[in-house]
């Protein structure tokens, strides 16, 4: 659950940067956004291995 919550704060520290790349053209703050959003990525996967290995010590 560690993983997860990390993953919602992550979330929240990049809605900033997006609200000054779509709304205000900021080129720096879309940077910040896809390496934001790579992060996500590396986490998402990394929450989807942990839950795959929880389920299949249950059986």
């Amino acid at each position: 659950m560690k993983k997860f919550e990390e993953l919602k704060s992550l979330i929240a520290s990049i809605e900033n940067d997006a609200d000054k790349f779509y709304n205000k053209g900021n080129s720096a703050a879309g940077t910040r956004v896809r390496k934001g959003m790579q992060d996500l990525k590396n986490l998402a996967q990394a929450i989807r291995a942990e839950v795959q290995e929880l389920k299949n010590k249950e059986k």
